[in-house]
């Protein structure tokens, strides 16, 4: 009885097998195989983020092995370069009878105890940022500010997993940078509702 319960039990698991594979109808017994057949013929692609960053001033940066293009900051700085305007030591544009300057920003980003505007602007020399440490850091590369407190998120960045990356996954590689996404002086993004309903996208859904 147990024979033939064995020799029942080994017939069903053959004839499972042998129905359960449809490598006739195109399908595979993994990914990986999947991916190894489906890609021999495969030799690139010719989709481009060109027409994507078209228009917009880029410069090319490489922060730790990763080379890729991020948005030209200084050029779309209204008042920039900063000693245009500071032309004098700081103690003495502060001087009562002077207009007061930025007067429409508040620092909505830390400890007010812990951060100021000194924190990030350097008094002594206005046309660069500085780090904690007082070195100076250019403006076009305001991320390794940033950095220096936000170093998870920067390393996801580089890698391209965090951030608006121009025209997707495409070369060359166009990504934007903490300051194009983010208020330096208020990056929190405010909870809000899309702004209108997507009927396309429902549309696609079903």
């Amino acid at each position: 009885m147990i024979r033939k319960n064995y020799i029942y039990i080994l017939a069903c698991t053959c004839v499972l097998v042998l129905f359960s594979c449809k490598h006739g109808e195109g399908e595979y017994h993994g990914v990986i195989e999947k991916i190894n057949a489906e890609g021999k013929n495969y030799h690139g692609t010719s989709i481009s983020s060109e027409q994507y960053i078209e228009g917009i001033k880029t410069i090319e940066i490489t922060e730790d092995g990763h080379t890729f293009l991020i948005p030209e900051r200084k050029g779309q700085i209204r008042s920039y370069a900063c000693t245009e305007c500071h032309s004098k030591p700081l103690e003495d544009m502060q001087s009562k009878g002077i207009k007061e300057a930025h007067w429409d920003i508040k620092i909505v980003h830390a400890n007010e105890n812990a951060m100021n505007c000194v924190t990030c602007h350097n008094p002594n020399n206005m046309d660069q940022l500085k780090s904690l440490t007082g070195k100076d850091i250019d403006f076009n590369k305001s991320y390794n500010l940033c950095n220096q407190c936000h170093s998870k998120q920067f390393e996801d960045w580089k890698g391209g997993a965090h951030g608006k990356r121009i025209g997707g996954w495409a070369p060359p590689r166009a990504s934007m940078t903490c300051v194009n996404c983010h208020n330096p002086h208020k990056p929190h993004f405010e909870s809000r509702w899309p702004s209108r309903f997507n009927t396309q996208t429902e549309l696609e859904r079903k």
